[in-house]
C-alpha cells in the first residue's frame, strides 16, 4: 500500500497551495480520505475529511479557506488551500481509512507560510 502526497511548499501569507494525495495497492472503496497536519510542538490535528459519497468535514480554523475534494476513480484526494496564514505552517499528512478495515498514512508534505 502506498499513500503519496505532493504539492507542499513555501508561500507568502494570503497565497494558495494545492495538495494532492494518491493511494494505491489495495481496495480503497467505501473509505474516508482526509488531511491532517502537525505544526512544531503541536499534536497532529484534523484539517478536513471527505467520504466516498462526498460528505465533507472541516476544522473550524480552515472553514471558508480550504476545500477538500476527491476522485474515487483515481483513489485520490486534494486540498485546495487559499488565504493561507502563517499559522497554517505544518507538515500535512494524507489519511485513507475505513473503520475496522484499514488506516493508512502518507509520509507528509511540508507547507510553510511566510508572513
Amino acid at each position: 500500500v502506498q499513500v503519496v502526497e505532493s504539492g507542499g511548499g513555501l508561500v507568502q501569507a494570503g497565497g494558495s497551495l494545492r495538495l494532492s494525495c494518491a493511494a494505491s495497492g489495495s481496495d480503497f472503496s467505501h473509505n474516508v480520505m482526509g488531511w491532517y497536519r502537525r505544526a512544531p510542538v503541536n499534536q497532529r490535528e484534523l484539517v478536513a475529511t471527505i467520504t466516498s459519497s462526498g460528505n465533507t468535514n472541516y476544522a473550524d480554523s480552515v472553514k471558508g479557506r480550504f476545500t477538500i475534494s476527491r476522485d474515487n476513480a483515481k483513489n485520490s484526494v486534494y486540498l485546495q488551500m487559499n488565504s493561507l496564514k502563517p499559522e497554517d505552517t505544518a507538515v500535512y499528512y494524507c489519511n485513507v481509512a475505513a473503520p475496522g478495515r484499514f488506516n493508512y498514512w502518507g509520509q507528509g508534505t511540508q507547507v510553510t507560510v511566510s508572513s
